[in-house]
């Protein structure tokens, strides 16, 4: 779209030399002109466009939220939360003990209900960057990759959501007993004769995933406002979007 619009402002100028008003015109009424110019080739204000942007963030953080903090919303979604690598020998070792069988099972079960609890504390984080964004970023995310919005708000917002969510996922892990139930497997592995001793822990391999799974959600729903029309439910998606559209 930018480009479209410095190509109008090159071939006004052009016209506006052809008839005399330049260079030899005041710089003013050069100015006036020129301005002119550009507001009838760029239907959308940048207000517009920055709300625009807000909305469609706020649909994918919505969205994302809501899967994602259901029931099984991260079990049964393609950013189910598997063991962590560093801990899958443990696992290995582990099976072989009485009463740990299914450790496995549990152990994904356990972080992905933790996640699900965490991931309702994220939206307000993430309200507060959407509110934060300025026309020239919305300008920069629209006229950028098809993730650039998601791309915007993980910048903006993963640290502050690590931050928070650490000790949420603790909280949630210690809700669904993971982290007790982790220690019972850590001391079963520990005592397996000539093993090396370890003690992985789940929390931050849980907050970094649990926060992989919403960024990655809002990039699929950012991908479908960009590129299907029908996703654009709101007067303002659309009339942002086409511009997009055009570019």
């Amino acid at each position: 779209m930018m480009k479209k619009i410095q190509a109008h402002i090159k071939v006004s100028m052009i016209l506006l030399a052809g008839i005399g008003l330049w260079p030899n015109a005041g710089h003013a009424q050069f100015k006036d002109l020129l301005n002119k110019a550009t507001k009838v080739v760029s239907p959308v204000a940048e207000g517009d466009v920055s709300m625009g942007l807000k909305q469609a963030l706020e649909f994918g953080v919505n969205e994302a939220v809501e899967k994602l903090s259901a029931e099984k919303g991260y079990l049964e979604s393609p950013y189910k939360i598997l063991v962590p690598e560093e801990a899958q020998y443990i696992i290995t070792k582990v099976k072989m003990v009485p009463g740990f069988q299914d450790v496995e099972k549990q152990l994904i079960d356990k972080m992905n209900r933790a996640a699900e609890i965490a991931a309702k504390k994220a939206t307000p984080i993430f309200v507060d960057a959407i509110t934060s964004l300025t026309i020239t970023d919305a300008m920069n995310i629209l006229l950028g990759e098809k993730n650039a919005a998601t791309t915007y708000l993980s910048k903006e917002t993963r640290p502050s959501l690590y931050t928070t969510f650490l000790p949420v996922i603790q909280s949630s892990l210690d809700e669904v007993n993971a982290r007790e139930y982790w220690k019972t497997v850590i001391t079963a592995y520990n005592n397996i004769p000539f093993v090396k001793k370890a003690n992985p822990a789940l929390d931050d391999y849980v907050n970094n995933k649990a926060l992989d799974g919403l960024f990655s959600l809002v990039e699929v729903k950012e991908a479908k406002i960009r590129e299907d029309q029908s996703q654009r439910t709101t007067d303002l998606l659309k009339k942002v979007f086409a511009q997009q559209d055009k570019g």
